[in-house]
This record gives C-alpha cells, structure tokens and sequence, in this order.
C-alpha cells in the first residue's frame, strides 16, 4: 500500500460522499494514533508538548503543513501544553482520503 504521506490532498467541493469505516480502515494502520469520533466522521489526535512554545511551534507547523495541502485542521491549543487537532472534510461533513492524508504527514513531524 502507498504510504499515505506520499499523497497530496485533492480539492473537494462537497461532490464526494464520506468514505464509510469499511472505506476507510485500511487508512487507519498508518494513523495510529488518532481515534475516529462522532460517528466515523472525524479524526482526531492529542499531542502533549514539554512547554508552551513548543505547542506553539507544532501549531504553526501544522499550519505550514495544512496551507500546502490545502486542507485544514481544527485546532486547539490547551493547558499551556497540549494541542488537539480535529480532522475532516467540511464539505461532505464527514471523511474523505485527505483526512487520513494530512493526518499522516501531521504524523511526520509531530
């Protein structure tokens, strides 16, 4: 299987339905660490950093990484040190192959 970091995020304009679990599963081994919530229709992953510049400067990595994808997260930075990034399509409300996409290379330098 391709590694899901080899991948670019595809403009999706609500003309794609959300990738139901048996889809998407096959996604989930090179994703590991987040979780699917609200009725598999989102991604999402806790990350805890020694201080608050270093959260600081995952959320603008993460940033870097979402404006070249052109695909953004939901993010929150919280209790100083930790960040949660929540994941999906907007469009289609639910999830789509960038999602696992960006995760992954989210992944990469977290």
């Amino acid at each position: 299987m391709e590694p899901l970091t080899s991948k670019k995020c595809v403009p999706c304009e609500g003309d794609l339905e959300p990738l139901t679990r048996a889809q998407f599963s096959h996604h989930l081994n090179q994703v590991r660490d987040w979780t699917v919530v609200e009725s598999d229709t989102k991604l999402e992953r806790e990350f805890e950093f020694g201080d608050f510049n270093q959260a600081l400067a995952f959320v603008n990595g993460v940033g870097e990484i979402a404006e070249s994808e052109g695909h953004h997260p939901n993010i929150y930075l919280h209790s100083w040190n930790k960040v949660k990034l929540t994941v999906y399509t907007h469009a289609i409300g639910g999830l789509s192959l960038n999602d696992f996409v960006l995760a992954a290379k989210i992944d990469a330098v977290g």
